[in-house]
Formats: structure tokens, sequence, C-alpha cells
């Protein structure tokens, strides 16, 4: 893992139009290369702070600072929702992001069928959303934000909606590729399990206003497997994770 800081937030604040603090004095430093995972209760912001991250909207008070300069900067988020166009082939799902910036049909196709290969999906391709599992939905949603070749990938929630077999599949699956690529990776979820099992660091986030209340090491190498998932040390992390949301709630 890299020593060199991707991304720097600085006393952030958010305050919506109608008066809403969503976050507070928010303080978070993330390297090169490491999986983050944010957990908190809802409302407390997580979601707010990929937004923030991503350019989608904007600070109240406080500053977002690149140790990755602009020219060399590609974000990819993936979201909660696979949100595909129902009358699309997966590979035209795929290819959306390219085609919007007019990368060249040809380049593009290379580029969605070396996507494709990542996500398991290259016998897929031509399927309609209306074709495939939910799994198979969220791969393609992945999919569509790797084939910009992004170096910070931003994922809201992306498996919430899955069955817990499916879930610790994608889990498995995204770290190789996180391990392989080397993304700096922020990401989102409810599952204290889940972020335990992928991250670096898990972050628990605090409400009424949102805001890091305690920042945890998950200091165990990678790769992890099912016998990680169901250690001794593994349940500790959780259950120390565990406390710091409640504490956090209450």
């Amino acid at each position: 893992m890299s020593n060199h800081t991707a991304i720097t937030l600085s006393h952030i604040s958010k305050v919506y139009a109608n008066g809403t603090v969503a976050l507070q004095d928010l303080n978070l430093s993330i390297p090169e290369a490491q999986f983050v995972s944010l957990v908190g209760a809802s409302g407390c912001g997580k979601s707010t702070v990929l937004r923030l991250i991503a350019g989608l909207g904007k600070v109240s008070s406080g500053n977002i600072d690149w140790g990755i300069p602009q020219a060399a900067r590609k974000l990819a988020f993936v979201f909660q929702d696979a949100a595909l166009m129902p009358w699309a082939t997966v590979r035209e799902n795929i290819r959306l992001p390219l085609k919007l910036v007019g990368v060249p049909k040809q380049d593009a196709q290379n580029l969605v069928q070396q996507a494709l290969a990542l996500v398991g999906l290259t016998n897929f391709a031509d399927s309609y959303p209306r074709q495939l599992s939910g799994g198979m939905k969220m791969r393609v949603s992945i999919a569509r934000a790797l084939v910009t070749q992004p170096n910070i990938l931003l994922m809201d929630e992306p498996f919430g909606a899955l069955d817990e077999i499916t879930r610790s599949k994608l889990n498995s699956d995204l770290l190789d590729l996180w391990q392989k690529y080397h993304w700096t990776v922020v990401f989102v979820t409810h599952n204290i399990y889940e972020a335990v099992y992928l991250s670096n660091r898990v972050l628990v986030m605090g409400t009424n206003p949102g805001r890091v209340v305690a920042d945890i090491a998950i200091d165990v190498p990678y790769p992890r497997d099912e016998e990680f998932r169901t250690s001794v040390l593994y349940n500790e992390y959780c259950r120390k994770v565990s406390r710091c949301l409640a504490e956090a709630i209450n």
C-alpha cells in the first residue's frame, strides 16, 4: 500500500438549503490504494461524503485536497441501484460512460471486453438487464465503472439489496480486483461484517451532525478468505466496530 495520500477531507461541513446539517467538522485522510469503509446509521452522511468527493455536491465549509494530480485522477462511482438502461444490452450499458466522453467505438469495444472479463460476464455481453439476476446486474454496474479505468473507486452500498451468498461472492471478487489494480476505494455500507472483511480501515460515523467518531484499522493481511470470515480475530473486529457504532448512535 502506498504511503502517498490520495484524498484529504479537512473540517468538512455540509448544510443543505433547508437547514439540515449533514456533516460537521469531518476530517479524513485516505492513502493511495487503501480500501476504506464508512459505516453508520441511516442519515449520518455516509453517502454525502462520497458525493462530495465525487464533485456531485459542494462543501459548505472546509477543504477537499488531492494527492493525485487532476490530470492523473480518474474517479468512478458505483451507486446502490444498478440503474441499467433496460432497452440496452449489457455491452451497451457498460459502454455508456465511454460514449458520453466520445471514445471511438473500436477503442470503446476493446475496453468493454476487458471490463466484461473482469466481472465474469463475457458470455452475457448481448443479454438485456431483464435476463439477469440481481447480482449480475450489479456486476454490470461495477463493469460500467471499471471501463473508465479509474484509480479511485467510490461505492455507495452496492451490495445492499443482494442475498448473503451473492453478496459474499461479490465481496471476494471485489477484493481480488482491488488487489490486482490497487485502486483507492471508499466504500459505504450498513453491514459491519462486510466492512471488516473488505477494509484496511473502517470509519464509524456518528449522527446529528455526521462526523467520524472512530477509525479502526483492520490489521489483517490480504488475501482474505472464508477462514478469516470464521476466525476469532474477525469476530473481535466486528464486535469492536459494533460497539463503536452503538456508542455513536446513543
